[in-house]
């Protein structure tokens, strides 16, 4: 029994030298070889990413530039000249510049729009004897689109409601003829010739179109100045001219600025023809459907209607457009197919 026990302690003892030689051989082989392949994946991990982030670089040196904007020497307003010499004067309207050169989805909606609402806009201003600039006016007001806005201004020269009615637009809950770009272009040019005769300049009557006259007045009294350049202004009048200007530039040599546009990118206004109405019509839908077009279509080129129906109690004449050459199809329902006469 006694030499059994010791030949189990030796066991033992060689088990435990065997364990601490074991270990040892881990700590000094094992151990600092997967420390070595750490260190080289580290290693090498980190070389691939400085290689990466090199090329980033130089691909971006290279190839990413962004340019001051090149101000005019000449810049005018309705042929008034602008003080650029004036330091603040500049340093505003470089501010424009660069913001309408670089908001560069924003200025190509713009040149996209204007070759469709132009050519509507242009004669009722020359009409008028409104310089052919402010047409830019309406695109710093509105984008050449029937906005909103939170103050409650509409349309593309964004009338408030009392303002429309005064240059003689009709606004009710059926029909709001700031939203109808012929009457608001002509309300537009009321106000302005109107601006005008009161402060013999187009640039204050430009200013006065977004803080109105007697606003402007009364700053101009209180600053001894009949001059825009020369007033301290809330930040969007102060900002307001500047900025038609700046578009105004851009737009007349969009080249110039980086803005390349092929004739098959812009917009197109589509020919229309007048239904003149001087009734009721209870359904504009099926208005649509008689003259050959959509709701959405007629919406579209008629804005001004404001609901989906016209009530005409006093037989007043409302021309409505109508787009030509349409081929759109639509759903008919077939109770319409059926009885065509008896939609009024």
């Amino acid at each position: 029994m006694q030499t059994q026990k010791s030949q189990k302690q030796k066991q033992d003892s060689s088990l435990k030298q065997l364990f601490v030689k074991t270990s040892k051989i881990l700590v000094l082989t094992i151990i600092p070889i997967s420390i070595l392949f750490i260190s080289i994946h580290f290693f090498t991990f980190s070389q691939t990413e400085e290689g990466e982030n090199k090329q980033y670089k130089e691909e971006f040196d290279n190839n990413y530039s962004i340019f001051a904007v090149d101000i005019p020497k000449d810049l005018n307003f309705a042929s008034e000249k602008i003080p650029l010499n004036n330091y603040d004067v500049f340093e505003t309207i470089d501010r424009e510049f660069l913001v309408n050169t670089y908001w560069q989805s924003q200025t190509i909606l713009f040149l996209k729009r204007a070759n469709k609402f132009f050519p509507i806009i242009e004669p009722i201003l020359k009409k008028n004897n409104i310089p052919d600039d402010f047409k830019y006016l309406a695109i710093a007001e509105s984008g050449l689109t029937n906005a909103s806005s939170p103050s409650g201004a509409k349309g593309f020269w964004q009338f408030l409601k009392n303002t429309g009615k005064e240059y003689n637009l009709e606004i009710t809950k059926e029909v709001d003829e700031r939203y109808n770009i012929e009457k608001s272009t002509q309300a537009a040019c009321d106000f302005l010739n109107k601006s005008y005769k009161k402060f013999n300049n187009w640039t204050l009557a430009a200013a006065s179109y977004n803080m109105g006259m007697n606003g402007l007045n009364k700053q101009l009294k209180r600053q001894y100045t009949n001059n825009y350049w020369d007033l301290l202004l809330n930040s969007e009048t102060a900002r307001y001219v500047n900025r038609i200007v700046a578009i105004k530039t851009i737009m007349s040599n969009p080249d110039k600025f980086g803005f390349h546009i092929r004739k098959k990118d812009l917009y197109e206004y589509i020919e229309t023809y007048s239904v003149t109405v001087d009734t009721t019509i209870t359904d504009l839908g099926l208005f649509a459907y008689k003259n050959g077009v959509n709701y959405k279509l007629l919406k579209i080129y008629n804005p001004w209607l404001r609901d989906n129906k016209l009530y005409n109690k006093k037989r007043k004449e409302y021309k409505i457009l109508i787009p030509k050459n349409n081929n759109r199809n639509f759903y008919i329902p077939d109770s319409l197919k059926l009885k065509p006469d008896t939609i009024k």
